[in-house]
């Protein structure tokens, strides 16, 4: 496998990261830092597909090796992520502060892609999920579509939930997300690789999280919905702004409330409830 990576401008992503989005799905990672005006994306693909992307947008590719993701282990660290009242995210394990002693944590590697909690979607999907399930009582169950690294599966396994399913359909994030809970030690997990179009549940899901491109999200939606208990919750990330209308749309077809929509940049979060209802909470 290879590595297609590329400095971007603000400008250069306006204009084409729509379609790379189409092109690749939620194997393109965009990693922005606070105080950089540029983003350096990344997508992990064969060498044919690493080589027509840097032909047809520039960049540069570097071949993966074999023990990357030991690599990805021993990565820098970066600066903890708090996620709400209970859950940090940090890049390597080590005793946490004083006030993070009561705190679960998680360990996710500076990987190579697939999301460590940096990008304002997994951000706004970590957070979404931590405040919705407070008042949940242990046992729930939960699904991850567009797993990537695993970090909101994971995330859910910390804050009480008994089932989780993760689901991707490139097989090196789900070695990535089996990797990282065996970091993590975290178990009943089941990380498989599938297509979100053709997956079915095994039975009614509690909460689901789909972090995918806009236009696979509406594709999906119908068939999403018949696996959702009633009074379910659903977290959709994925969303660009100029995307919104259309995805709101979608979900309002579908008889999916909208309980409250995020903004981060040029994304958005929904977070949603299988109890149909007029308006929403925008924020």
């Amino acid at each position: 496998m290879f590595l297609w990576q590329k400095r971007a401008t603000e400008r250069w992503l306006s204009a084409n990261e729509e379609g790379l989005q189409i092109r690749v799905g939620h194997r393109l990672t965009v990693v922005q830092r606070p105080g950089q005006r540029s983003a350096t994306l990344e997508v992990v693909c064969p060498k044919k597909e690493a080589a027509q992307l840097a032909h047809d947008f520039g960049g540069k590719i570097e071949k993966i090796p074999r023990n990357w993701l030991a690599l990805c282990e021993e990565a820098r660290e970066r600066p903890a992520l708090r996620i709400g009242r209970r859950l940090i995210v940090i890049s390597e394990a080590r005793s946490p502060n004083s006030a993070a002693r009561e705190m679960a944590r998680l360990v996710i590697p500076e990987g190579m892609a697939f999301g460590t909690g940096d990008h304002a979607t997994t951000a706004m999907s970590l957070r979404l999920l931590e405040r919705m399930t407070r008042p949940m009582a242990e046992g729930w169950s939960f699904v991850d579509l567009g797993t990537g690294s695993g970090i909101l599966a994971l995330a859910a396994r910390c804050f009480g939930a008994h089932e989780v399913v993760g689901i991707d359909n490139d097989p090196i994030a789900v070695a990535t997300a089996r990797a990282n809970a065996r970091i993590n030690r975290i178990d009943r997990i089941d990380f498989k690789v599938a297509d979100v179009r053709t997956w079915r549940a095994r039975g009614k899901v509690n909460v689901v999280a789909a972090n995918l491109y806009s236009e696979l999200l509406i594709e999906t939606l119908p068939r999403l919905r018949q696996y959702l208990a009633e009074g379910a919750r659903l977290i959709l990330s994925g969303v660009m702004r100029t995307q919104e209308l259309e995805v709101t749309r979608a979900l309002r077809a579908s008889a999916i409330r909208i309980d409250e929509i995020r903004r981060r940049g040029k994304w958005i979060a929904l977070a949603c409830n299988n109890r149909p209802a007029a308006g929403s909470h925008l924020r």
